[in-house]
């Protein structure tokens, strides 16, 4: 693979330091198939060990390094910066949240309506009764939501109304509701309260930037039929 120069442009923000924030620039020789992530570490290591960015897992599963790349939130780690089909990489935050430094935002507004007692764990879909193990009647996995925060840096509503429940959440309370019937009539009050589903603006944008096919917009688009039912 064949490397070439590419400028990545960044928003920089440290309270008190770099402050107000501004566009900083650096230009990098790199293969064309690295990631966004790659590139980072690569400015980090090379020329500038100030720049703030997050990341862990490196291939899509923990959510942490989503940032807004050339103007669309997007996770840094699977990020080819050739399927970018630009020279200048252009970096911002999150949008919506309270920026900590550089591409570094506090996501506790994420979490606030997701309850903890809600369960993570789903019923795979992908397996057959032959492929189970003795003494397994069903294999289970994660919740496909990898927690980015890209949908509600996305979505148009939450930066106007911030009693939004936000796509992320009523999520949830779908999946929730479908695992725990039971649950049913709290879970329909949460999601048809005057922070639910009736100030969504069906910009489907969130479904768009979701990088693990969650798709919110079809949860609350359910959650709607089924709201008109009760």
């Amino acid at each position: 693979m064949t490397a070439r120069k590419f400028t990545f442009r960044i928003l920089r923000f440290k309270p008190g330091v770099i402050d107000p924030p501004r566009f900083q620039d650096y230009s990098i020789q790199v293969k064309t198939d690295m990631s966004v992530l790659e590139g980072l570490e690569k400015i980090r290591l090379e020329q500038d060990k100030t720049l703030m960015y997050r990341h862990s897992c490196h291939h899509s599963s923990c959510g942490t390094c989503a940032c807004r790349i050339n103007g669309q939130e997007k996770l840094t780690c699977i990020t080819r910066i050739d399927n970018l089909k630009s020279d200048t990489v252009r970096l911002t935050p999150l949008e919506g949240f309270k920026v900590i430094g550089d591409l570094v935002v506090d996501t506790s507004r994420f979490y606030e309506d997701i309850s903890r007692t809600w369960s993570y764990l789903k019923e795979s879909e992908n397996t057959s009764p032959s492929q189970l193990p003795a003494g397994i009647t069903q294999f289970q996995q994660f919740e496909n939501c990898i927690e980015c925060a890209a949908c509600m840096s996305a979505c148009p509503v939450t930066h106007k109304n911030t009693d939004f429940l936000g796509p992320a959440a009523l999520a949830a309370v779908h999946n929730e509701l479908k695992k725990q019937p039971q649950n049913g009539p709290e879970l329909i009050n949460m999601a048809g309260s005057n922070r639910g589903e009736r100030l969504c603006a069906r910009a489907l944008n969130c479904s768009r930037v979701c990088p693990t096919r969650v798709y919110p917009a079809r949860h609350i688009a359910d959650l709607r039929r089924l709201l008109k039912t009760k």
